[in-house]
């Protein structure tokens, strides 16, 4: 019940639609800090990977709270939360991590990268990158890996 009052709630914020580039996929909403630059950075990755981005700036204070709220731990959080097809995507997450998610459907509260490695979707920084695991979070706080990139 927690998450589901949490997905209308966040349905009262105001919107910024970006573009699809490829066939309309499903539709992701991200929250995110209206400073971040590289949030907007990770939409814009979604958007060109095909997904419908529905992107809404969010108080800090609240995004935070929302966070909490969805099972995220500080030790998994990043600078944006996502929502899609009832799982929670937390942080630069490549999308096809959130592809094989939805197809797949695991028992889970969602996927994350925590804190913003250099290289991930959004991070980009020439030709700097870091390693990075994707998680899967479970629904008891336990974390599995999920993906490794670089």
């Amino acid at each position: 019940m927690r998450r589901r009052s949490f997905f209308l709630a966040a349905l009262a914020l105001p919107a910024l639609r970006l573009p699809a580039h490829a066939a309309q996929g499903p539709e992701i909403r991200v929250l995110k800090s209206p400073s971040c630059g590289c949030c907007t950075a990770w939409a814009n990755h979604l958007s060109a990977a095909g997904f419908s981005v529905d992107l809404r700036d969010v108080p800090d204070e609240q995004l935070w709270t929302m966070k909490d709220r969805l099972g995220i731990r500080d030790e998994t959080a990043s600078c944006h939360t996502a929502m899609i097809e009832g799982y929670v995507i937390e942080g630069h997450v490549p999308a096809e991590d959130i592809t094989r998610l939805i197809n797949e459907r695991p028992d889970a509260l969602g996927l994350a990268v925590p804190g913003m490695p250099i290289g991930s979707p959004g991070m980009e920084m020439g030709d700097s990158t870091e390693p990075f695991t994707t998680l899967l979070l479970l629904a008891d706080g336990e974390t599995r890996a999920f993906a490794r990139h670089g």
